[in-house]
């Protein structure tokens, strides 16, 4: 395993501190952002007025968000319809498959484009694996779903390898 395939090109507080501003400057037009722990808590579906203002700054900038998940239609749908945001699920990260789907429906470049999620085995390795730039995030809540605990804990081991070898992940404010 190479521990540079889950290293992120970017660490952020919160999907929050992305900014409008620090995504132009990186060229981004469009946000794939895994769903829960990382746009909304898992266990709370309806959001925060917090995540609600920065949809709106990154649409009314021009910039497109997609959600790319992991779980199902039903699941995916009822958490972002009423945010009015596209959505990808199923997205079998950490292949690729999800970032390919919105890439293509969205005639994305890669290199206009940034994955943003809370887990370097699904969000940040599939990000890599379809060559695009990925932002980590601090999930939202501590708790996990039970899906999600299993690779937290091979995340600890990889998280451990990367401080050997590089030092600890330095979350910043922005990008």
């Amino acid at each position: 395993m190479a521990i540079e395939n889950y290293m992120p090109d970017f660490a952020v507080e919160a999907v929050y501190n992305v900014t409008v501003e620090g995504l132009r400057k990186q060229g981004v037009k469009a946000v794939l952002v895994d769903l829960d722990n990382t746009l909304i808590a898992w266990n709370n579906p309806d959001g925060t007025p917090e995540m609600r203002q920065w949809l709106s700054d990154l649409s009314n900038a021009g910039i497109c968000v997609v959600v790319v998940s992991n779980n199902n239609r039903k699941r995916v749908k009822r958490a972002v319809e009423k945010f009015d945001i596209d959505y990808v699920y199923w997205a079998l990260k950490p292949f690729t498959l999800g970032i390919r789907r919105a890439l293509k429906r969205y005639q994305i470049s890669k290199d206009e484009v940034v994955m943003v999620g809370d887990q370097l085995m699904t969000d940040i390795r599939a990000a890599h694996r379809a060559g695009i730039r990925s932002i980590l995030v601090k999930p939202l809540v501590k708790h996990d779903s039970i899906k999600t605990q299993i690779n937290r804990a091979r995340e600890r081991r990889v998280l451990q390898k990367i401080t050997e070898k590089y030092g600890p992940i330095d979350y910043k404010k922005g990008i």
